[in-house]
């Protein structure tokens, strides 16, 4: 019998973004070794031809250790820029007045192209425009269907092409452009697990995408924009998973705005059952340092404390000097976290209240018995992931052992809170699904002889969404004989 291996010793999820300084075969091995639990594919970068090799090692990894690998293909989304410069740059004065309009001709001083019809129609005076990531503010006085004049009330230097960020009005443009509906279909043709979708505002903006999607992977809702905020609870409602992506949401709100509102996201998805992932400059000196700060430091172990799924590696993994030094270090940080005493309170402070249905009362029950008679884990048996969504939700402070006969179920879970999935046969009958959960607990090293396991599966089997049973076994010696 070959040894599986065994979960993680932190119950948090690593997901680390691989690019020119990670992408290579032993690379992506290697960070999985450190602790990375998923992988990010950045579809802003590269083309798509450059993608193939990457998930083919993946999945390759996947065949070689007979463990389900997580693959997050994560679009860029519209991207708002002007246009150019005389010479390639200039210089805003604080102060002046400067106009964005349609005119093609190369800019100066006073005014440059804004390529973007939308933002005509949408704009309000007194709105801001944040160019360049917010080094430079522009504050709206006038605007037609061709021209918005403004106030320079930060200035600086601006080149061609600077990014734009819009923060105080909703641009009715579409979320998914040309760029991420052609990579949308590359990535679901190549087999991803999850799909993020970039600078949601509105459910609608879900829409399109889930319907593209079709079921072959999970949604990710990108939350980044100011607008997302005021609709939270409708978002994570429409979604599959969010991530906390404080980049641009610290770029169109001031920076003091972002941690109250980072626990607020993880708050909302937690209470209704959805992955959460928290994001961007973790750990971003490891870019170029060996080492973090200790601010970085406290800042990931202050998403663990909060009880986030996942916590995110970008630059640091994807091209920084250190990727694997990154990985083992927010490792590191996670099984710290989780190892103090007070860990298990903290992560209780969002009250996650159950849906009156029987799964989540079930799911509530495992929790508490798992604490009362000190069990080793909870097993569950499932197609959807629901259940061990639901389990997941509780935050139960012993390990979640989930078998399902879908491959691509068990590789989705790869970012959900406290998981280990295993891809296994389906059961017929209640006494297999005993013997199956004892035997993979063993071979997982999850439970040994003599621990107690609690069981959660729906009778009759096969049936989605059919959680009904709550079982506590305990585990004897001889529970592998005969296996192989």
């Amino acid at each position: 019998m070959s040894k599986a291996i065994a979960p993680r010793a932190r119950k948090v999820r690593i997901l680390a973004t691989l690019g020119p300084a990670s992408n290579t075969p032993d690379m992506i091995e290697t960070l999985f070794q450190a602790g990375a639990d998923a992988f990010r594919i950045n579809m802003s970068h590269g083309d798509q031809q450059s993608k193939v090799a990457v998930i083919a090692a993946i999945r390759s990894l996947e065949k070689k250790l007979g463990r389900p690998m997580t693959i997050l293909a994560d679009l860029q989304g519209p991207k708002l820029r002007v246009g150019k410069f005389e010479g390639g740059k200039t210089r805003l004065d604080h102060g002046a007045t400067f106009v964005l309009d349609r005119s093609t001709a190369k800019g100066d001083a006073t005014r440059v192209e804004l390529p973007h019809r939308e933002i005509f129609a949408a704009i309000e005076p007194g709105a801001r425009l944040l160019l360049d990531d917010g080094k430079l503010v522009l504050r709206v006085t006038d605007h037609g269907l061709d021209r918005i004049e403004t106030i320079v009330e930060v200035g600086g230097p601006l080149s061609d092409h600077k990014g734009l960020n819009v923060p105080d009005v909703v641009v009715p443009m579409a979320a998914l452009t040309d760029k991420d509906r052609s990579d949308l279909a590359f990535a679901l043709d190549q087999g991803v697990d999850w799909i993020a979708l970039s600078f949601v505002q509105r459910p609608e903006d879900l829409w399109e995408a889930r319907k593209l999607i079709g079921g072959k992977a999970a949604l990710l809702a990108k939350i980044e924009k100011p607008a997302a905020i005021e609709r939270l609870e409708e978002l994570v409602e429409a979604c599959d998973g969010v991530m906390v992506a404080r980049g641009d949401l610290g770029v169109e709100l001031p920076p003091e705005q972002v941690p109250p509102l980072q626990k607020r996201i993880v708050e909302t998805a937690r209470r209704q059952g959805r992955p959460v992932v928290v994001a961007t400059q973790m750990l971003e000196s490891m870019i170029t340092s060996p080492s973090p700060t200790r601010a970085e430091v406290s800042d990931v172990a202050t998403a663990v404390y909060d009880g986030a799924d996942a916590i995110m590696l970008s630059a640091e993994s994807a091209a920084g000097e250190w990727p694997v030094q990154s990985v083992a270090m927010m490792n590191a940080i996670g099984v710290s976290v989780e190892g103090d005493p007070m860990h298990g309170d903290r992560i209780h402070f969002t009250i996650t209240r159950p849906d009156p249905t029987t799964a989540d009362a079930l799911a509530e029950a495992a929790k508490t018995i798992a604490k009362t008679v000190s069990a080793a884990a909870i097993i569950c048996f499932t197609t959807s992931g629901s259940t061990a969504r639901r389990i997941a939700r509780e935050r139960p402070s012993v390990p979640i052992l989930v078998l399902t006969p879908k491959l691509e179920t068990a590789r989705r879970l790869g970012l959900l809170w406290g998981t280990h999935a295993v891809h296994t046969r389906d059961v017929d009958s209640f006494e297999e699904m005993v013997a199956k959960s004892k035997r993979t607990a063993l071979r997982h090293g999850i439970a040994k002889a003599g621990d107690r396991v609690i069981l959660m599966a729906g009778v009759p089997f096969r049936t989605p969404g059919s959680t009904n049973v709550l079982h506590v076994v305990r585990i004897v010696g001889d529970e592998l004989k005969g296996y192989s």
